[in-house]
């Protein structure tokens, strides 16, 4: 073990085992006899007891003596339960027999399980217990199960956090190789943070001195792992979430629409689970819906999204079909919202908004005229126009419950690190350095990615958006593109965000850049044109969020490099319906029966197949040959445009 060589054994060891083992399994027989026959007497007891200092590990030992104790408790005279002393003495010998074991193995489980157990049920000196832990962990600094206990007798003991940091921080100076020290330092900072703590809370106050406290550790002997694994737990808490928050809405709050049946989306800082009928109250009038079911806008199997989506609507009287009704969604129980990472939402919030159902007609089976996204099509956004209100409104009231941005004492805190383990890894030859260096390059990649930052420029006031909005000229206006269109063309964008200031989008012009991926773009709901023409999107399944935007109906993905890659790893992984991470549609054996070229196309049925879209181009991708547009025109009946040309 650790590199020692294995003796082996001599005959004086081998007579020497014999004889120990023989006389375990003689206090076993004797043991076991006990037990099951409920004996719990002095002499069964010490029997118990020197099996335990033979072999720690026998659990059901540790359990036998358990109910010993709490049978002697219980069948005490009354003399004996009113006798403090006779019980401490009950205690201090399970202490001593605890005690007994752990010389023999100080990493018991058992013993250190049954100790915690003893001393819960009160009568004895946790300040003891403090004596003994000093005593234990100069023998062993690095013993995880004596930190543990610690951790549990601090808390009986009410010690502050801040005071056994100290303890735990003075451990580190003496000996900056010690990992449970390193770990023990992590949880209770944790607690800090959770109870925000003054000194602690904004967190970025004391992460630059725990970078600083680690370096030392780290550049002093830059082999040696302690160190680097509690920086490995700095960087996440640098990057991550500190708690889930509802970040924005659709409808937003204060606004008024004119749908009877309508998407409401709330869109949270992080993925989180739990938004359900307990947790979110959705009231119409005075009406409280009991029977809406939230659904994440994600593809994982954990029930787990940053996007919430339910369905509302709104029935109308035969007597009075003209009426403004008001809705009102609020957090019944937020706690019950958690982030993957099982942090609780603890922000109580309320949307309202009006629906007004007198000027809520769609004409129905209205002919459709192509629909084209380029500049002679749009004209300058009227500042004035009733849209332009509801944009204004959105935006403004989007920031009561949106978080102040943190990205820029992240971005500075990672960079500063970047620079430090760069000029280590200058003079020292360390793979763990290597390996740190590289989480911080993607931790910052993740922060200050062009794409990212950009986006978060663009929407960070309504002035800025604007710059990018095109209002459809009265010639090209209609039903499904709605009065105005963001365009995000050109911009050499690879990734998009900043989803949280988009719901209001209805159409969508992204053509042009170096998008490979559209995650995300699930959580615009009112999405029904977009365009994502001249990207480099090489598979269906990198449109996978496209399932999601039930009211799309114009779409253009042509020119990208669909089909263009030989080799697809997430095609052999998801090769056929059966090994597919999507839930399996039956229908699909049905629409490809008789049909064997069509089962290639599984992959874009799964998009596609639960959408209807009424123009589309696909053009320019490898995988738009003539059979493929043959699948298309069966799988969407109601397509009218494709590739241009219109459809009889």
């Amino acid at each position: 073990m650790h590199g020692r060589p294995r003796k082996s054994a001599t005959p004086v060891d081998e007579n020497a085992s014999a004889l120990k083992a023989a006389k375990i399994r003689s206090l076993q027989c004797q043991f076991l006899l006990n037990h099951h026959n409920n004996i719990y007497t002095k002499e069964a007891l010490e029997i118990n007891a020197m099996l335990i200092e033979s072999n720690p590990e026998f659990m059901t030992a540790w359990n036998y003596r358990k109910l010993a104790f709490e049978h002697n408790l219980s069948y005490q005279s009354e003399a004996d339960k009113a006798d403090a002393d006779h019980i401490k003495s009950i205690i201090d010998e399970e202490l001593r027999v605890v005690e007994n074991a752990l010389r023999k193995n100080f990493k018991s489980y058992g013993a250190w399980n049954h100790r915690k157990w003893v001393i819960s049920k009160g009568n004895s000196s946790t300040e003891r217990e403090l004596r003994l832990l000093n005593l234990f962990q100069k023998q062993d600094t690095r013993n995880f199960h004596a930190w543990n206990y610690r951790r549990f007798i601090a808390g009986l003991k009410n010690i502050s956090d801040e005071k056994e940091l100290q303890f735990t921080t003075d451990m580190i100076n003496d000996n900056f190789s010690n990992y449970s020290a390193w770990h023990n330092h992590s949880v209770l900072l944790s607690h800090l943070l959770e109870k925000k703590v003054e000194g602690y809370f904004p967190k970025e106050i004391f992460l630059k001195e725990e970078y600083e406290f680690v370096r030392n550790a780290v550049f002093t002997d830059p082999d040696d792992q302690s160190g680097w694994f509690y920086h490995l737990w700095l960087l996440d808490q640098t990057v991550k979430v500190d708690m889930p928050n509802l970040v924005s809405s659709w409808p937003p709050h204060g606004s008024e629409i004119t749908k009877t049946t309508f998407p409401i989306v709330l869109f949270f800082n992080e993925p989180v689970e739990g938004v359900n009928l307990q947790t979110i109250s959705v009231q119409v009038e005075n009406d409280i819906f009991k029977h809406i079911a939230w659904s994440p806008l994600s593809a994982n199997k954990f029930k787990c999204g940053q996007a919430w989506l339910t369905h509302l609507t709104i029935l109308l009287g035969e007597t009075n079909p003209s009426k403004i009704f008001q809705v009102k969604i609020s957090s019944e129980y937020s706690q019950g919202i958690i982030s993957s990472n099982g942090v609780p939402c603890s922000q109580h919030w309320s949307i309202a908004f009006r629906v007004s159902v007198c000027h809520d007609f769609q004409p129905e089976g209205q002919s459709l005229r192509r629909i084209l996204m380029t500049d002679e099509n749009f004209s300058t956004v009227d500042i004035y126009s009733n849209v332009m209100d509801l944009f204004k409104l959105y935006f403004e009231l989007a920031s009561d419950y949106e978080q102040p941005t943190s990205s820029k004492w992240k971005s500075e805190m990672i960079a500063s690190e970047i620079d430090q383990y760069r000029e280590l890894l200058s003079w020292a030859e360390c793979k763990i350095g290597k390996l740190t260096l590289a989480r911080l390059l993607m931790a910052n990649d993740a922060i200050d990615e062009y794409s990212l930052v950009f986006l978060k420029q663009v929407t960070s006031s309504k002035e800025s958006l604007m710059k990018y909005c095109g209002q459809y000229r009265e010639s090209t206006f209609s039903n499904i593109t709605g009065p105005m269109c963001l365009r995000l063309n050109s911009l050499s964008l690879s990734r998009i965000g900043s989803f949280e200031r988009l719901l209001w989008v209805q159409s969508l012009d992204l053509s042009h850049n170096q998008l490979h991926s559209i995650e995300g773009l699930e959580a615009l709901q009112l999405l029904s044109c977009l365009n994502l023409s001249h990207n480099k999107v090489d598979s269906f399944m990198a449109l996978d969020p496209l399932r999601f935007l039930k009211s799309l109906r114009v779409l253009n993905i042509s020119y990208n490099e669909i089909g263009a890659h030989t080799v697809d790893t997430r095609r052999h992984l998801c090769s056929s319906p059966l090994s597919h991470t999507l839930d399996y549609d039956k229908k699909f054996e049905e629409f490809a029966t008789g049909d064997e070229k069509v089962v290639n196309f599984w992959e874009a049925y799964s998009v596609f197949g639960g959408l209807d879209i009424m123009q589309l181009d696909v053009v320019g991708n490898v995988a738009a040959d003539e059979r493929f547009m043959l699948f298309l025109v069966k799988l969407l009946p109601g397509l009218k445009w494709l590739d241009g040309e219109e459809l009889h």
